[in-house]
């Protein structure tokens, strides 16, 4: 038999207190409010728990056990409650989070080392994954993902600079293939081809002047990881098209030669996604907010 909450913690103050009225002040009511849960409680009960008399209020022998077992069960409620106000108020707890591998290399690894020297209480679950998933379904409080492929009912926040794309070949590769003049001459060359979670082969997407063009690849290569891609095209594999963070250091050394720049232009970046922004936790919130100060800060240092 279950009874309500609020009876047994009117019955545990007067009882400590062995005064309504002192009961009263304590959780700032009225003496006959809790003077009427107690015989409502009695009632229910069927048994006397306190004697009272005009001087006085003390437990009856039911009331004494009584209140030595619900005391300490209420003592433990309000010491979890507290505990979980510690979750919304410190920064603390953990985050797990759903990423794409591009945005685990390129945006959370420079970040994440930062933000948990600031906060030790916090542990931070990284899963990478580079298929969409339902994050709150999975058990995530975040996600990170292109704008174009949120939901609609998701929160999301940019993170990290816009993002490009870079279509790369080797030199050695150029020689022997000669160099394309439009990406329309790619469909008769070797490519590595990219190859998503859901089994679909990426038709690469190029932009200029408002123009866009799809172009299906093929070569003896398919991948799903851009730097296995970026050291394919270094081995003469093939031409890659490749988040540009993936192949910049190549192009530095002369590994590789980038083609149609003007064909990849600069496009939205990725989002920090989670489901509300209520009853959000003091991890989550503190999260959030050290990924916009890093955004802002790297913006202000941009020239």
């Amino acid at each position: 038999m279950r009874h309500d909450l609020n009876e047994l913690e009117v019955f545990v103050a007067v009882a400590r207190h062995r005064s309504f009225r002192k009961a009263a002040e304590e959780r700032n009511v009225t003496a006959s409010s809790l003077s009427h849960a107690m015989r409502a409680l009695e009632a229910r009960l069927g048994i006397r728990l306190l004697n009272r008399t005009t001087r006085s209020v003390e437990p009856t022998e039911a009331g004494k056990h009584l209140y030595a077992r619900v005391s300490r069960v209420i003592e433990d409620l309000d010491q979890a409650l507290d505990e979980i106000n510690g979750f919304r108020d410190t920064i603390q707890g953990t985050l797990r989070l759903n990423v794409p591998r591009p945005a685990a290399r390129l945006l959370l690894a420079p970040i994440l080392s930062g933000f948990l020297k600031m906060h030790p209480g916090v542990k931070i679950e990284v899963i990478t994954d580079d298929q969409l998933v339902d994050i709150v379904a999975e058990g995530y409080d975040a996600g990170v993902r292109f704008g174009e492929s949120l939901a609609l009912d998701m929160v999301a926040i940019p993170i990290g600079a816009a993002q490009r794309f870079a279509v790369v070949a080797a030199p050695d590769f150029l020689d022997v293939h000669g160099r394309p003049a439009s990406p329309s001459d790619l469909r008769g060359l070797p490519c590595i081809g990219r190859r998503f979670p859901s089994g679909v082969i990426y038709a690469w997407e190029f932009e200029r002047d408002g123009q866009g063009m799809a172009v299906s690849v093929d070569g003896p290569l398919v991948l799903d990881d851009d730097a296995m891609m970026a050291d394919a095209a270094c081995d003469g594999v093939g031409i890659a098209f490749v988040h540009e963070s993936y192949a910049l250091e190549q192009i530095r050394q002369g590994k590789l030669v980038r083609l149609f720049e003007e064909w990849c232009p600069a496009m939205p970046g990725f989002y920090l996604y989670y489901p509300s922004r209520k009853h959000m936790s003091a991890a989550l919130r503190g999260f959030v907010d050290w990924c916009i100060k890093e955004r802002q800060d790297e913006e202000a240092a941009a020239p």
